[in-house]
Parts: C-alpha cells; structure tokens; sequence
C-alpha cells in the first residue's frame, strides 16, 4: 500500500501560501467586470435583481387534490437587459408523465401536468403557440420585449392534480391532509450571472427564487384549515370564535397555548360554517409560499420576543396528527430554536411572524413553513425540527442558489443543528455526518464543496452540502471566537439579506466582517481535495521541564487540535487549538504545564473526523 508513504509526504511538506485571490470562475469573472459584484463581498455599485409581486387564488379539494387557480404577476426587470422571453417554473411538472427525475415515482402519481388554460401579457391573451412547456420550465415568447427597468402584468389560469403518493417535498399526506407546495406558475430567476435559470427541477436539488411579495387566497372546504407562509389576514372570517381568541391569545403569550386539542379535532367546529372558506395571507419579501391544509389536526402555539428592541413577537404552531404522539413536544422546540436563533446563533431576531411545523411526510423547509415527518425519538425530533427552522436565515433569508450551492444553506443548518439541539436537551451528541465523511475523505467519492450541487448525486452530495461545510463554519467560528466570528456573519447577513449571495460574495464579506484574510482557509477546505488526518508524533516527558505533545497534520484538510492528557493520578486535562495553528505550519508543539507524569494522550473531538484515527492515541511505556 502506498497511503502510508503518502501520509509521510504530507507530514513535511509546508502547506501552501495563502492566495491573493479565491478561484473564480470566468462567468463571476464578469460579474465583477460589470460591477454587479465587488472584491470586499459587497454588492456591487451596478447589483440588480428581479422581483415580482404575485397575487394568487387557488381553490384546492382535497377530495380530488385538484389544485386550480389564477396569478397574477407584476414582474419587474430591473436589469439592463431586454427581455424577449420569460422563462417560468412549474415545479409540479416533477410528477408529469415522461419528465426526468432523481428516482422512481409510482405510476399511479404521475399526470398530465400542470394545464395552462390562459396566459395574458400586459391584458393581451397570448395564443398557446407563444409558450413551450419543456418538463419544469416554461418559456414565453413576448409580443414585444420588456426593456430594463420597465414592468409588465402577467396574468395565468392553470391546474393540475396534486400527488397522492411518491411525497417528494409536496402532496397528499394522509386522507383529508396535504401539504401543498411549489403549487403555482413562476417567473424563474433572471440575474446578472447566468441570465435566466433554465436549470431543470428533478427531485433532489432544491430550488432558486426571486424575492417577491405575496397575496394569496386559498379556498377549501369547510372544516379544513389552512396554514401557510405569510400572515392570515382574515382569521375572524374563517375562524370560529373559540378557537379565534385562542389564536390571539398565543400571540402574545410566552406559554404554549392549545388551539385545538385531540378531543376538538374530531368536533368539526373550527372554521366558519361556510360550504367553502377562502383563507387569506400576506406575505412580502419572501422567495417562496407553501400551505397546508387539514381537517382533523391538533394545533398548539406559542410565541416570543424575538427583537428586545422592539418587543417584536414570533409565534410558533405545532400542527399534527393527534396519534403522532411524538410531535407532543414540536411547539416547544421549535420555540427553544427560534430564541436561540435569535439570541444565541446567529443571533439574528427572528426575521418572521410566524413559524409552524405541520405533521407531514417529508424534512423540507419552506418560508415560514415546515414539513417534517414523525420521528421515533425525542432526540431525532429536536435534531430535525431545529435543522429545518433554521433554514428560516438560509437560503430563505439570504436567497441563496439552493439549486447550484447547497453547501450555502444546507452546511448553516447543520451547524445549527449542532449547535442548538444541546440547548435544546443538554447533553444530546448529534455527530451527523462525521463517520460517513471520515470514511469517505479524500477518496474518488469526495468532491471539493464548491462542486456545482448539479453536478452530485449520492455520498458527495451529501458529503458537500451537510458534515463538510458545516464543520468548515465550526471551525471559523472557533477560529475568531464568538464575538468576531458573530460579527463577521451580521456583516454577510447584513450586506447580502433580500439578494442573491454567491460562494464568493460569501468568502469575501466573511473576510472583511472580520477584518482578516481567511483565504487560506476558505481555499484548503472548500475548495482544495483532501482528507482530515492529525497524528501524535511525539509526546517528550523531561524531568524538569513541561512536557510537549507534537501533532502534525498528515492531511491537507486543516483541523481543530483538542488533546486529552491522562496523569498518572487518574486525572485529565483538556488542551484545545483552533484550525489557525496549520495556517503556516504542518507539525505543532502543544506545552503540558503540570508535574504530573502523562500516561496517555488522546487526539479528537465529536467534530474533529480523522481518515486516519489510529495514531490520535499515545500511551506511555510500560
């Protein structure tokens, strides 16, 4: 075998010198040029971006699952370009017959598609023959162009059948339950790198969307209750009192408040006594809206100060299945993550009105929304729905190409996972993904992050988008220390809240939030191959000096140095170096300032994986 001649190379050659610049691509190249993007991490002086406000009416029985509606968009093309085309998303078209997808479907959920019945631009009816629907992207070919800066009123009438099996993010979750998402016609996103995104829905990578406003009406029937993304606007309408002055009284109390119990789920008494009830909400500078509906589903809420500035509230709903016994406890973590987000990380006050967890078949985050199955343990519970809310910052906070860099809202969310789940019950060791990534580090399996999330499938989708840029923000946050490490994020978040951050835009606000270069590491641990490997190399016990514990870095992937030293007299001490000690070295000496004699060391953490775990340990000689 030769990796063990290979681990000796890399113990003594020096890493390399921190580069001037990140690798850039030739398409961001040009962003820069136009001045849309800038090296500080800053929006450039020319940035633009697209946005729309939609205002949709959507009926939905869930007795057929057909959803059928209206939008209408007001799109505007605040980029220097003349637009001869929009290009839309129908994302439902992931279950039309014959479209590409990640995965099986089963037969009986595959459809027509989504049926566009009437399309308008600026109140002319367009002939059919103008728009070609190619899977999940539609194009349209415009009467005459939308020039930069100019505005235009789309206006689309369409249907489809939501699918009663095959969840894949959407769909029918038991009788008389749906959670029903990406359910209408779109404007995809036009910026100022790729133009139009004309990347294709197939299942797995997630989604890009312009900020925009919202105006929904959903209309189902009686007894059915809707949740979504944005603020119900009309709750006295819809609502029966009870359960009206319920809601009320949750949003303003610290407590978890019990809107409808098991025994009124069954009742049938919650909303307005109408054959039909149309449900209205409201929602501005969001990327996406979601609902759900049921007619036998126990909602808990509560609701906290999220800004101590100004006494702003958040409430969070707890929605389920009555038997799902496991989701007793949903509302309380879900307020513990929304408070130690807005308090504790990133301590950022919680940017939405409302957060509601529904009881659904599937870990998927939407604005203000959450569908997450049940769980077998309390600890995969809080480990789930934490994850999930805190998707709330990213992508949907910062409007992140989930679709070609997962590793920007997917590693946040680990990290957080990891991070608050303790906070959550204290003593809870979540080591998600440290074991696949130290198995997998470095071999054929395992691609840099900064690989396109289209261009993965498998373990180094995975790998990339959770455990590795999870532990590449840990380790910076250990690096700086809190304080800096918070304050360079609120740079990020500040410079780059209600955009669209690139890998870059990123690396280089993180930068100068932080006042440092941090190059060296962006490049050896998102962009670099590699595998995570320390070792002790030596352990030199002198009588009457302190004792010195050598590790050197055998991989390129640079790692916390967390040492446990055992005395001779049972006890232990614990010695911890952050990721800036391999900036410029491959071998480090750690000093132990005791008199005690060591017997054993111990090199690693939960968060520190090793490819090569067997030489973290020393022991003395007998």
């Amino acid at each position: 075998m030769v990796l063990p001649l290979a681990g000796a190379l890399a113990q003594t050659a020096p890493p390399a010198p921190a580069p001037a610049a990140l690798p850039t691509p030739r398409n961001i190249l040009a962003a820069y040029a136009k001045g849309t993007r800038s090296l500080d991490g800053q929006p450039g002086p020319k940035y633009w971006q697209n946005g729309a406000d939609y205002d949709i009416k959507v009926n939905f029985d869930p007795a057929t699952r057909l959803v059928a509606g209206t939008v209408g968009i007001a799109y505007r093309n605040n980029s220097p370009d003349s637009l001869r085309q929009l290009w839309f998303k129908l994302y439902p078209n992931l279950y039309q017959k014959g479209a590409p997808r990640d995965g099986k479907f089963a037969a009986d959920d595959l459809s027509d598609g989504v049926k566009i019945e009437r399309l308008t631009f600026n109140g002319q009816v367009l002939d059919p023959a103008r728009y070609v629907i190619d899977n999940t992207n539609m194009t349209v070919s415009l009467p005459r162009a939308l020039g930069p800066r100019q505005a235009a009123q789309v206006a689309v009438t369409y249907s489809y059948t939501l699918n009663k099996g095959s969840h894949q993010r959407t769909g029918e979750v038991a009788p008389g339950v749906a959670f029903v998402a990406y359910f209408f016609p779109r404007v995809a996103v036009y910026d100022d790198v790729d133009g139009w995104n004309r990347l294709p829905y197939l299942g797995s990578a997630e989604f890009y969307n312009d900020f925009c406003n919202f105006k929904v009406d959903v209309t189902v029937p009686r007894n059915f209750l809707v949740w979504a993304t944005g603020d119900l606007t009309n709750a006295d309408k819809v609502l029966s009192k009870k359960y009206l002055t319920r809601l009320r009284a949750a949003e303003k109390k610290d407590g978890i408040t019990s809107i409808i119990d098991s025994t009124e789920a069954r009742l049938h008494d919650a909303t307005a006594p109408n054959a039909y009830n149309t449900w209205h909400f409201e929602a501005r500078n969001v990327v996406d809206f979601a609902f759900a509906t049921a007619d036998h589903y126990v909602w808990q809420a509560t609701s906290l100060v999220v800004d101590p500035a100004t006494k702003r509230r958040t409430r969070v709903d707890a929605v389920y299945n009555p038997k799902h016994d496991d989701f007793e406890e949903v509302a309380k973590f879900g307020r513990k993550t929304v408070e130690a987000m807005s308090y504790t990380f990133p301590k950022w006050p919680f940017p939405y009105s409302h957060e509601t967890v529904f009881d659904g078949l599937d870990q998927m985050e939407y604005p203000m929304m959450v569908n997450d199955n049940p769980t077998p343990t309390r600890e995969e519970g809080i480990t789930l729905t934490d994850h999930e809310i805190f998707h709330t910052m990213f992508p949907f906070y910062m409007g992140i190409n989930e679709t070609k860099y997962g590793w920007m809202d997917e590693g946040w969310a680990t990290i957080g996972e990891w991070l608050i789940s303790p906070l959550i019950q204290p003593g809870l060791v979540d080591d998600y993904g440290m074991v696949p990534y130290a198995q997998a580090a470095g071999t054929e399996q395992d691609a840099p992050i900064v690989t396109l999330t289209t261009q993965q499938k498998g373990t180094p989708f995975f790998l990339n988008s959770y455990p590795k840029p999870g532990l590449g923000y840990l380790y910076v946050k250990d690096m700086l220390g809190d304080e800096l490490f918070t304050k360079a994020l609120h740079h990020y978040i500040r410079d780059w809240h209600g955009k669209h951050p690139l890998p870059n835009d990123f690396f280089y606000s993180m930068n100068a939030g932080a006042g440092q270069n941090l190059n060296w590491f962006w490049q050896r641990w998102f962009f670099d191959p590699g595998y995570p490997d320390l070792a002790i190399t030596s352990v030199v016990r002198p009588a009457d000096k302190p004792a010195q514990i050598t590790v050197t870095a055998k991989g390129s992937k640079p790692l916390p140095v967390d040492l446990t030293v055992t005395f001779d007299n049972g006890s232990t001490e614990q010695i911890h170096r952050s990721v800036a000690v391999w900036q410029n070295a491959s071998t480090v000496t750690v000093p132990v300032r005791s008199g005690r004699t060591i017997q054993k060391v111990t090199l690693g953490s939960l968060y520190t994986p090793d490819s090569y775990p067997a030489d973290n340990t020393w022991t003395a000689p007998q």
